[in-house]
């Protein structure tokens, strides 16, 4: 299969600034999102992805353990809703509410913001200081297959280091789940 093209936002870089609806019916621009929290997670992620369920969990949980300290994660589905009709608006609304969500869930059917990060595989985290400058780009953690497994919380440590003032020791990693859907 052919890659689609995307920019690869490099870590150290400006992330993307985005306007995406969201499942409640808002607009949702990563802008604002600087302005009222110190750090903001991206996780590209598809309700139709395997892996983005055995993530399901963890994510909500990262997103309680920082919140006091004005971290947000903010899900993006953008995947091709084109050949696949039940990968659309209202469907991630019926996923959200299954799965009590703790955090927005937004939707790129352009897919454009998708490119300009450089997203490819759902889930891939990303992670924007509040100077909007991406920090952190690529697995939540490496070990999808056990929620208490030992072994790398790449996501939760870069959160960790970032809050603490500290360097983030391993600044990307390569995404492990499913491709995303490209329109073509």
């Amino acid at each position: 299969m052919a890659r689609t093209e995307t920019i690869d936002t490099p870590v150290g870089g400006y992330a993307p600034d985005f306007e995406l609806p969201g499942i409640h019916n808002q607009v949702h621009h990563l802008r604002r999102y600087l302005e009222n929290f110190r750090v903001v997670g991206v996780i590209f992620m598809c309700h139709n992805c395997p892996y983005v369920n055995l993530y399901l969990n963890r994510l909500k949980e990262i997103q309680a353990e920082f919140q006091a300290d004005g971290f947000i994660l903010i899900g993006i589905n953008a995947s091709d809703h084109t050949g696949f009709p039940g990968n659309n608006l209202e469907s991630m609304k019926v996923f959200a509410e299954n799965h009590q969500l703790s955090f927005p869930y937004l939707w790129d059917s352009t897919q454009d913001v998708s490119r300009s990060f450089g997203a490819i595989a759902t889930p891939m985290a990303f992670l924007v200081d509040s100077h909007g400058i991406l920090r952190y780009r690529g697995q939540i953690d490496n070990h999808p297959h056990e929620p208490l497994g030992t072994g790398e919380d790449y996501l939760r440590n870069a959160i960790a280091a970032l809050f603490k003032g500290e360097e983030i020791t391993t600044p990307e990693t390569e995404p492990v789940g499913t491709s995303i859907i490209w329109r073509i």
